[in-house]
C-alpha cells in the first residue's frame, strides 16, 4: 500500500499565509475526529505494520551523500561515533528512515514534525523563567511531514535501545505498547482542548513525581540534579581559562573542541551582527554587555559529526561569560529524503532565511517553552541557527536504566511528541485515526521490530565497510 494523498482538512497546511482569509469557520474538533474515523477504511491502521523496501534502497549510499558536504576531517570521527552499537547507528540515520518512510503507507495528514524523534532527542533544559522543563531538544530536521514518522522514529528507538540494554523482549513490547497508548492519549486530550490551553501547555518533570515508582524516581531526580548543573556558566567555568589582559579563551580538546582560525573569528563577528538581526529586541539590549572574546570549533552529536558547528565565548568588563553555539542548517531530511513537500509559507521562509529559519521556526512550533537566545543568520557559503549552549541541557541515557524507568521514560517522550504535534489543527484527524492507541500500537510494534531489524543490518554493512 502506497502513500495516500492528503485528505481534504490538510490541505490547509499549503495554503496561502493568510489565516484570516476564510470568512467561515473551520471543521469543528469533532468534524475532524470524524474525518480520522473515516480514513481507516483508505489506510487500515494495520496497514500501519507494513514495512515496503524500495527496489533501490542504497542505506550506505545516503551517508555517503551527505558526508561529501561534511568537514572531510571529521568523517573518522561520525563512522567512529555511529560504529559504537546499532543504537548509535541508528541516531546518525535519519536520512536513511526518511527514505524509507517515503516507500510506506500514510493517511496524508500532515503536521509540523521533529524529524529525528529518537529517545535520546528528549531530554531537560532551562525555560526563560528558569524552570526545568522536558521536551523535544533536536530540531535539525524539523518540517511539516506525516504524524506518523515521528512515531514511528520513537517506536524504533525503543525498540532498539531495548535490545541493546539486551531488555527481556515482554518489556520492549511493553513499552512500545504502553508508549503508543500513551501518545494516542495525550493526542486526545490536546485536540479536545483549546489551541491556547495546548500551546501554554509543557511538561515538568518534577510534577507527579511521587507517583511514580521508586526506580523511576531515583532515575529523574539524578537526571534532573545532572541537568540544573549543567548552566552556561558552568560550562564557561570548564571550557575557558584567563588569557592576556584577562581576556577569557576557550581551552583546546581536539578533536571535539579546536581553536578557530582568526580569519574565522573575524568572520564570526559579522555572522553575531547578522544573528542579531533575528533575535528579539530584549536579546540585542542584552548582548550589549559583552564583547566577542574567542571562537572555536566544536563537534556535537552523532549524526551532525562532520557539519559546522562553533562556540562563539562573549564576555563583559567584570569577567562574566556567555557561551552561544552557532551550528550548521541543512536541508531537511524529511523534504530531501523523504520527498514531502512543503507549505509555501515555509518554502518563502528558507528562500528568505535560509535553513537555520526553518530549524528556529519549527523548534517554536513544536517546544512548549524556547530558548530566548534562538536565531539565525545566513553566512557567505553557510546556513546557521544559533543557541544559548548548556542551558541545564540534559537527558536521560535510556540504554542504561532499568526497565521500569525505561517504560516510564518512553512513555513521557510519546506524551511530549504528541503535544508537539498537537499545534496543527489537523492533530484532530489524526487523533480520529489513532483512537485509543490498541490496535495501532499492535501494528507499530511489528513494524518496529520490522525496522529495527532492517536498521541492524544496515550497521553490520556499515561495519563492513570500515574494514
Amino acid at each position: 500500500m502506497m502513500p495516500m494523498t492528503p485528505t481534504t482538512s490538510s490541505s490547509s497546511l499549503q495554503a496561502a499565509p493568510d489565516p484570516f482569509g476564510d470568512r467561515h469557520l473551520p471543521e469543528s474538533t469533532s468534524e475532524r475526529l470524524a474525518i480520522g474515523r473515516e480514513l481507516r477504511a483508505r489506510v487500515p491502521r494495520r496497514a500501519q505494520a507494513e514495512l515496503p523496501i524500495a527496489a533501490d534502497r542504497d542505506p550506505l549510499g545516503i551517508l555517503s551523500e551527505q558526508n561529501r558536504s561534511r568537514l572531510q576531517h571529521l568523517i573518522p570521527l561520525r563512522v567512529e561515533r555511529m560504529s559504537q552499537s546499532p543504537f548509535a547507528f541508528y541516531r546518525g540515520t535519519a536520512a536513511i528512515m526518511a527514505a524509507d518512510l517515503a516507500a510506506g503507507p500514510h493517511g496524508g495528514v500532515i503536521v509540523p514534525s521533529c524529524g529525528d524523534a529518537h529517545i535520546s532527542n528528549f531530554g531537560f533544559y532551562a525555560s526563560p523563567q528558569r524552570m526545568l522543563v522536558f521536551d523535544l531538544n533536536d530540531f535539525d530536521e524539523a518540517a511539516w511531514a506525516p504524524w506518523e514518522w515521528d512515531l514511528k522514529r520513537l517506536v524504533a528507538s525503543v525498540v532498539i535501545a531495548g535490545q541493546a540494554s539486551s531488555r527481556d523482549e515482554d518489556r520492549i513490547r511493553d513499552a512500545v505498547l504502553r508508549a503508543v497508548r500513551a501518545y494516542a492519549r495525550a493526542l486526545r486530550a490536546g485536540v479536545l482542548a483549546s489551541p491556547t490551553t495546548r500551546y501554554f501547555a509543557h511538561f515538568d518533570p518534577e510534577a507527579g513525581l511521587e507517583q511514580r515508582d521508586p526506580a523511576s524516581q531515583q532515575v529523574l531526580r539524578t537526571a534532573i540534579k545532572h541537568a540544573r548543573k549543567r548552566t552556561g556558566e558552568r560550562a564557561a567555568r570548564k571550557l575557558t581559562e584567563t588569557g592576556e589582559g584577562g581576556r577569557l579563551v576557550f581551552v583546546e580538546r581536539a578533536p571535539t573542541m579546536t581553536k578557530a582560525e582568526p580569519e574565522v573569528e573575524e568572520q564570526a563577528r559579522g555572522y553575531l551582527r547578522r544573528y542579531l538581526m533575528s533575535a528579539n529586541a530584549d536579546v540585542r539590549q542584552l548582548m550589549r554587555h559583552y564583547v566577542l572574546s574567542d571562537v572555536a570549533r566544536r563537534v556535537v552529536g552523532v549524526g551532525s559529526v562532520g557539519t559546522r558547528c562553533s562556540l562563539a565565548l562573549l564576555q563583559d568588563g567584570d569577567g562574566s561569560a556567555l557561551i552561544m553555539q552557532a551550528k550548521q542548517a541543512v536541508r531537511s531530511v524529511l523534504e530531501q529524503y523523504g520527498g514531502i513537500a512543503q507549505p509555501l509559507e515555509l518554502q518563502s521562509h528558507v528562500a528568505q532565511h535560509g535553513e537555520g529559519g526553518r530549524v528556529v521556526a519549527l523548534q517554536r512550533m513544536l517546544q512548549s517553552l524556547s530558548d530566548p537566545f534562538l536565531g539565525y543568520l545566513r553566512g557567505d557559503d553557510v546556513d546557521l541557527y544559533v543557541r544559548q549552549f548548556h542551558d541545564m541541557k540534559g537527558g536521560i541515557e535510556a540504554e542504561t536504566i532499568d526497565d521500569e524507568p525505561f517504560t516510564a521514560y518512553a512513555q513521557a517522550c510519546a506524551v511530549t511528541l504528541a503535544r508537539a504535534h498537537c499545534q496543527s489543527r489537523d492533530a484532530a484527524v489524526a487523533s480520529g485515526y489513532v483512537g485509543g492507541g490498541n490496535r495501532l500500537g499492535e501494528a507499530l510494534l511489528e513494524w518496529g521490530y520490522a525496522y529495527a531489524a532492517l536498521s541492524l543490518r544496515d550497521y553490520r554493512a556499515f561495519l563492513a565497510e570500515q574494514e
